[in-house]
């Protein structure tokens, strides 16, 4: 018999299998459509709009209802026992389809799988708040501290993540925190800027760790089949020698970046 919970809609992007990288053990990811964000670095352009787009013969989105989500999650669930993974909400941006997230999450800690969300935070804290008793890990992204390059690169302000973030430290259920930052040379690598983003992340008291991402250019054949302009085409790649300073910046705060 299905319940009400099952029955609620959600547009998916996609649902990959047997990841490694989006939290314990082998993880399928199911990725939402739409985001609020615009950060000119995005490697899921497809992700960013909140209608189902159509570019020649790819179709980006697919409505699905939260059993038809699961019935794919399950099966993979003996390996899910067997490395420690689960499920990964990503998108987009999971917090702005906020019934069918949840519906989601709950779903599967009643089954006993693991859950792991990738979201920036910028959503209402009532919707964060009440997703974060049904997620073993919140992978939270922090852009930048400094308010104007959050707008000018991201296209919103970057207020409501930090007092998200923040709040965080009183929330009674057992969920971890790790803080990801992207690192976009010239944009977001500074020293200073380093640095105050480690002060603000030694406040969080459920931070487990920092893990930095280098900036790569993945999406750009995507962001070509939807006729958007990539407007860090000349962004160099951060070299292996200049990820770590970064990482021993941040350390100065924070112990555990990796």
């Amino acid at each position: 018999m299905t319940n009400k919970r099952e029955e609620i809609k959600g547009i998916v992007l996609r649902i990959e299998r047997s990841s490694i990288y989006d939290g314990d053990g082998f993880r399928t990811v199911v990725f939402l459509k739409g985001c609020p964000l615009r950060c000119q670095w995005c490697s899921t352009p497809e992700g960013q709009a909140f209608q189902i787009e159509h570019t020649g013969n790819n179709v980006y989105g697919k409505p699905m209802t939260v059993e038809e989500v699961m019935q794919e999650v399950r099966k993979d669930s003996a390996f899910f026992f067997h490395s420690g993974g689960g499920l990964t909400l990503s998108g987009g941006e999971v917090l702005s389809q906020p019934k069918f997230t949840l519906a989601l999450l709950q779903s599967s800690r009643h089954e006993y799988i693991n859950t792991a969300i990738e979201t920036s935070f910028f959503a209402p804290w009532e919707i964060v708040g009440s997703v974060l008793p049904y997620v073993n890990t919140a992978f939270v992204d922090i852009k930048t501290l400094n308010r104007k390059l959050h707008n000018a690169f991201c296209g919103v302000d970057n207020q409501l993540i930090l007092d998200n973030l923040t709040r965080t430290n009183d929330v009674k259920s057992s969920f971890r925190l790790i803080v990801r930052i992207p690192i976009i040379p010239g944009i977001n690598d500074a020293e200073g800027e380093l640095e105050q983003t480690g002060r603000f992340c030694s406040g969080l008291q459920r931070l487990k760790h920092i893990q930095l991402l280098p900036y790569h250019r993945l999406g750009t054949e995507t962001y070509k089949r939807l006729k958007r302009p990539y407007v860090l085409a000349d962004v160099p790649l951060p070299s292996a020698e200049h990820m770590s300073e970064c990482r021993d910046i941040l350390r100065r705060y924070v112990k555990n970046v990796i």
